[in-house]
This record gives C-alpha cells, structure tokens and sequence, in this order.
C-alpha cells in the first residue's frame, strides 16, 4: 500500500495516540487545601453563587457557605464539617451530609439515596 502512494506522489504517515486519561483531583481532604475559599465573610451575610466556589470563612476562621434556603436571596450560612476536593458521584459513606467542593468549584454534599452514598451537588 505504502508503495502505491509513493508512485502516486502521497506519503503515509501513522499517528499513534495514548489513552486519554481522567485526572484525579488533587488529594485534599479538608478546607485547608481547598481552593477559592473567600476571607472574612459575615455569618448571614448576602452572596451570590449557590453553585461554584461557595466556601467563605468568618473574621474567626468559621467555615460558612452561599446558600439560599427556600428560594430566599442566598446568604451566607455555617457548614458542616468539610472534606476538601471530592467528585461528584463518587462514594462518601459514613460521611452523610458532609460538603465538599469539586475539582471544578462545585459546591458537593453526601447524600444518601436508595441505599447508596455519594457526593451530589449541593445547590439543588
């Protein structure tokens, strides 16, 4: 075949590709190593995003989100106890009602349904 495209003037070239492959997030396991956590926010304070980057802590250090309880305006509230960088769909038993944020800023919670534990977006 090779020769056949050489007498028509046409070169042949193989391109070999590798798997493509999902990166992990980064190991973090705590609001320590978490990205975009916003400084000095007021307990009950207005925000603006329930869905990405919703972490902020007080004056104080208290970890608090953006959220927007009964479709009110979104404010800031206390969180849970947080684990850092998680995957949505991922398993997160034994940590039921935990939060998390995705590597891509998405404000996570573990949620138990149907008899299976995982983290789930956080915003619904």
């Amino acid at each position: 075949m090779q020769n056949a495209l050489v007498l028509l003037g046409l070169t042949a070239t193989a391109v070999i590709t590798a798997p493509v492959s999902v990166a992990e997030p980064p190991s973090c396991d705590g609001p320590s190593c978490t990205p975009g956590i916003v400084g000095d926010v007021a307990l009950g304070a207005p925000c603006d995003d329930t869905s990405y980057y919703v972490f902020g802590t007080t004056s104080w250090g208290r970890l608090v989100f953006c959220g927007s309880p009964r479709r009110y305006a979104p404010r800031y509230f206390r969180a849970p106890t947080m684990d850092g960088i998680k995957v949505e769909g991922a398993t997160c038993e034994g940590k039921e009602f935990h939060v998390a944020q995705g590597p891509d800023g998405l404000f996570l919670i573990c949620v138990a349904t149907n008899g299976v534990t995982s983290w789930q977006r956080g915003d619904t």
